[in-house]
């Protein structure tokens, strides 16, 4: 599946950066997805998507994991 994706497909460099900086950050760097803000420990949908990016961080808002679309 990760194959039918185009552009940018993931964000190490944004561990460590403020959730809604980061989210702006891949939708510019890659325009065909949206980015979700969600709270380490939330419970999302595990369905693949090219169009996605869960932008994980933790109660201070900092992106805990590298960001990946899916």
């Amino acid at each position: 599946m990760a194959s039918e994706c185009f552009g940018k497909r993931s964000w190490r460099e944004l561990v460590g950066v403020k959730g809604q900086i980061a989210a702006t950050t891949i939708e510019r760097e890659n325009p065909l997805v949206h980015a979700h803000v969600v709270l380490e420990g939330t419970v999302v949908t595990h369905d693949f998507r090219c169009d996605r990016v869960w932008v994980w961080v933790d109660s201070n808002g900092i992106v805990t994991r590298e960001l990946r679309i899916g």
